[in-house]
């Protein structure tokens, strides 16, 4: 049979898709992660894998999802929390921009699962089935043997029960909730994700009337989490908005590295921080790295990290910033602190071992 004649849809989909294949599931799978440190990878969006020296395992806002694949009808659904934010009608054009770097079923261990909050790009069946369906297990913190918890607020919860998460392995966390997993302490803090207080349990026309209603509690929506490790403690701020209010947390909690959601929100809309908005997290925060994230993933929130460069230099030294940004690539590793002082980070470029095999020339001077 020719190449052409066996050539299908299905084929080239189940041969290109994930584009890395399992790349970098082997890569975290064999990493060694050096006493005192931690590692860490970018997923896309927000998501983050997390591994410490003891090899405990965690994910955040692993997704596995796609934005806009069609035009459909151009219509956005009424009760989108978009749509609630602005009034807008026309469809969003949120393509995904980048590929996936990660295969969730190649994972063969995590410690826990957990989620900032409900929205579709930060939780994903697919992650929650492959860890349920493979039995995967941790150990509690008297070492006995149990099922993988997933960790999050109430939504997200509920998310996970609707999906078929059985609810026993589900922990419910809200501000000011420790929970211990291995040598790994998560401390769920408050989230500033307004945009989850417009989001409605419907986005059909049924959905709830907002107007002049009192927000719901955003602790059942959404939680920022602080990960504390022998290499260095873990802001993951998820959507969340700038506010006053990460001072707070900088004063509670020491924290070394941040990551905040970035992004250039289209006219009549506020949904991601912008460049000001990350430095001021920062100096909120106390932290001494900051790193965008999210801003990778959506065609029409798309933003350039060059931005915060510049403002962060212009600002730097008339402010004292005790901290500086790094500027990351979706499917990177970053270790902290052995990469504490780097500013940008570049993918392996290889050839280590050139010309140290016999090389395959006419001549030297081809070179």
């Amino acid at each position: 049979m020719s190449r052409i004649s066996e050539t299908t849809r299905e084929k080239w989909i189940m041969n290109t898709f994930p584009e890395w294949g399992t790349w970098l599931n082997e890569e975290i799978e064999e990493e060694v992660v050096a006493p005192n440190s931690v590692a860490m990878w970018w997923l896309g969006c927000t998501g983050i894998w997390l591994k410490t020296e003891k090899n405990t395992q965690i994910s955040i806002d692993l997704w596995t999802g796609n934005g806009k694949r069609t035009h459909g009808n151009g219509k956005m659904a009424v009760g989108h929390q978009m749509a609630n934010m602005c009034g807008a009608r026309k469809m969003q054009p949120n393509l995904r921009a980048v590929p996936y770097v990660f295969d969730p079923f190649a994972f063969k261990t995590v410690d826990a699962v957990l989620a900032t909050h409900y929205h579709q790009d930060h939780m994903s069946a697919e992650w929650a089935a492959h860890v349920i369906q493979s039995d995967m297990k941790t150990v509690d913190e008297n070492g006995k043997e149990i099922p993988v918890p997933f960790i999050g607020p109430q939504k997200s919860v509920d998310l996970w029960v609707k999906w078929g998460v059985p609810k026993e392995r589900c922990v419910v966390v809200r501000p000011g909730d420790v929970i211990k997993v291995k040598d790994i302490e998560v401390v769920a803090l408050d989230s500033f994700d307004r945009t989850c207080l417009v989001t409605t349990d419907s986005t059909g026309p049924d959905r709830e009337e907002l107007t002049g209603v009192c927000p719901t509690d955003m602790d059942e929506k959404a939680v920022n989490f602080l990960i504390k490790t022998s290499g260095g403690n873990i802001y993951h701020s998820g959507d969340s908005h700038y506010s006053i209010y990460y001072a707070k947390h900088g004063k509670d909690h020491d924290i070394d590295v941040a990551f905040g959601s970035y992004g250039e929100n289209p006219i009549g809309m506020q949904d991601k921080m912008t460049s000001v908005d990350i430095l001021r997290m920062a100096e909120a925060l106390r932290c001494k790295v900051v790193i965008p994230i999210h801003y990778d993933v959506w065609t029409n929130f798309m933003a350039d990290v060059n931005e915060i460069k510049v403002l962060y230099e212009m600002k730097k030294d008339r402010l004292d910033y005790q901290f500086h940004p790094f500027f990351w690539e979706v499917g990177g590793k970053y270790v902290y602190p052995r990469d504490k002082d780097k500013k940008a980070y570049h993918h392996p470029r290889g050839f280590e071992d050139c010309f140290e095999a016999p090389q395959n020339i006419p001549f030297r001077s081809l070179l």
